[in-house]
C-alpha cells in the first residue's frame, strides 16, 4: 500500500504513477486473503492494479473526470473497509465496481448535479475510453476526432442506467450475469437495457454515420 494512513488510497489517473512495484503475480485472491491476514499493503497491489481501468470506466459512466477520480478514491475506500465482507462469488473487479457505482449514486444525490458530457470528461482528463471490442459498436469506422466526440457526446446523452450497461458490456466485456449483480437488477433487465441504449446511440448517430458514406 502507499504511504499513508490504512485505509486512504490516493487514486492517481493515468498519467501518475507510484514509484514501488506492484506485484503482478499473485491473483486477487491471495492479495485479499494477505490484506484480511493483517498484510495492508496487499491491498495497494489491488489498487494499482484496478486503479486505471476503474477510472477509465467511470468516466463514460458518470461523464466527469473529476467524479470519476472521486468515486474510484470512495470505492477503494470503502472497498478496504469492507473487505471482510467480500465472499469470491464474483471477480473483485465486479465487487468493486458496485461498490464505486453506490458511491456514484451517492455523490450525485449529495451534490444534486448533472454530470458534464463524455468530451468534456476527455478534454479535463486526456485519456480515452477503453474499447475493447471496436468492432462490435454502433460507431465502429467513425474515425476522426470530430466524429469521435460526436459518438462521446452520444453515449454521455443516455440515461445513465443504459449508459452504465452499455459501457459494462461493451468496454468492460463483462457478462450478462455480472452486469446484473453489479447494477442490482435481473438479467432480463441488462439485456434489455443494453438493447434499447445500442438502439438509441444508433439513432443518435444515423446522420453522423450517413454523412461518413457520403
Amino acid at each position: 500500500m502507499p504511504p499513508g494512513l490504512p485505509g486512504t488510497f490516493p487514486v492517481d489517473k493515468p498519467s501518475q504513477s507510484w514509484h514501488y512495484d506492484i506485484n503482478v503475480s499473485k491473483p486477487d485472491q491471495e492479495l485479499i486473503a494477505d490484506c484480511l491476514a493483517g498484510q495492508t499493503h496487499a491491498f495497494g497491489d489491488l489498487v494499482l492494479r484496478y486503479q486505471n481501468r476503474l477510472f477509465n470506466t467511470l468516466i463514460s459512466v458518470l461523464g466527469s473526470a473529476e467524479d470519476a477520480h472521486d468515486v474510484a478514491q470512495e470505492a477503494f475506500v470503502n472497498a478496504f473497509q469492507k473487505l471482510h465482507t467480500f465472499r469470491g462469488r464474483s471477480a473483485f473487479y465486479s465487487w468493486l465496481f458496485r461498490i464505486a457505482l453506490n458511491s456514484a449514486v451517492s455523490q450525485k444525490r449529495k451534490m444534486n448535479r448533472v454530470a458534464v458530457s463524455i468530451e468534456a470528461a476527455r478534454e479535463q482528463s486526456g485519456v480515452e475510453p477503453i474499447d475493447r471490442h471496436p468492432g462490435s459498436r454502433p460507431e465502429h469506422g467513425l474515425e476522426s476526432s470530430e466524429r469521435q466526440g460526436a459518438v462521446r457526446a452520444a453515449l454521455a446523452e443516455l440515461a445513465e442506467e443504459f449508459r452504465t450497461a452499455l459501457v459494462l458490456k461493451e468496454m468492460e466485456d463483462l457478462s450478462y450475469e455480472e452486469i446484473a449483480e453489479i447494477v442490482g437488477c435481473p438479467i432480463g433487465t441488462v439485456r434489455s437495457r443494453i438493447h434499447r441504449a445500442r438502439a438509441e446511440l444508433r439513432e443518435r448517430l444515423q446522420g453522423l454515420l450517413q454523412e461518413s458514406d457520403e
